[in-house]
């Protein structure tokens, strides 16, 4: 089994490349009609990061209850995503140095997306 994250978005086509400029990796368009891009998905590694436009999903509520769960290899990377993260969004914890022996924070970005950052030393 696998869980992998589903992001709801307004305008999904010019926001997955927000988190590309953020993550990296490749975007793969799966679904389109014209200039609307409906589904894509975010390659990064061997993550996978799903997306979905608000015309296609039809959420309740932007950024519904759900948090994004990221565990970053490096604390250089770490520090730049917190940081890429951050400068549009809101800081909800600022980076601290976790009982595991690593760093933790929680952000929610611009789409209103909640990511919690941690990095395992």
């Amino acid at each position: 089994m696998e869980a992998v994250p589903f992001i709801v978005l307004d305008n999904c086509k010019d926001e997955i490349l927000y988190y590309q400029r953020i993550f990296g990796g490749e975007v793969h368009i799966l679904r389109r009609q014209g200039e609307t891009v409906f589904n894509a998905d975010l390659h990064v590694g061997s993550m996978v990061l799903k997306f979905a436009d608000v015309q296609a999903a039809k959420p309740v509520q932007q950024g519904d209850y759900v948090r994004v769960f990221l565990r970053i290899e490096t604390e250089e990377a770490y520090r730049h995503i917190y940081g890429k993260l951050a400068d549009e969004g809101t800081i909800n914890t600022a980076v601290y140095e976790a009982p595991f022996n690593g760093l933790l924070a929680i952000v929610t970005d611009r789409n209103r997306v909640c990511w919690v950052l941690s990095y395992y030393r």
